[in-house]
């Protein structure tokens, strides 16, 4: 008769494989994850070092706009100490910033005249020679010599003839309007 292995003989053999096989995967699976997290640190690794560099790439950026700025401010207050040095030297005894362009006209009524041609350059030009030909001649000519050449032109151009053939004489005349 043939014996055949007892059941509890195959099943210790197939346990004492089993524990055999767990401990070779065992051996085995640490170095494997090992290699994976090497990978990842590796790309971990690669990402900080890109956004270090990109970082310091920005500090740079930063660094020189900021240098940059510093050297306008630099030169703009060595400009700003030039024109105050220059300013009360050409104004005389006009007091820097009384006005807040800087430039203050030498006579009042010329700041009057400047603000009589700035309307009349805003108004339409047969409206604006329809009364520019009933003020004074003296009138006509400070504003017109005022004007911008372009404003003067229509202004002229919609006169009646004879206003600005005697207009265009008296601005002959006359030398030209000093600021304006």
């Amino acid at each position: 008769m043939i014996r055949r292995p007892s059941l509890l003989l195959l099943t210790a053999g197939a346990a004492g494989l089993a524990a055999l096989a767990n401990g070779l995967s065992a051996a085995a699976a640490p170095a494997s994850s090992a290699e994976s997290a090497t990978r990842l640190g590796a790309a971990i690794g690669t990402d900080l070092a890109s956004r270090d560099l990109k970082s310091a790439q920005r500090g740079r950026q930063l660094d020189l706009r900021e240098q940059a700025a510093r050297s306008a401010e630099q030169r703009l207050q060595v400009a700003a100490a030039a024109l105050a040095k220059a300013q009360p030297a050409s104004a005389g005894a006009t007091p820097s910033g009384a006005s807040g362009t800087g430039a203050v006209p030498a006579d009042p009524q010329a700041e009057r005249w400047d603000e009589l041609a700035r309307i009349y350059q805003a108004m339409k030009p047969k409206a604006a020679a329809g009364v520019f030909e009933q003020l004074s001649m003296d009138v006509q000519v400070a504003v017109a010599q005022r004007m911008r050449e372009r404003a003067t032109a229509a202004i002229l151009a919609a006169m009646t003839p004879k206003g600005a053939a005697v207009l265009t004489m008296a601005m002959a005349k006359q030398p030209p309007a000093s600021g304006g």
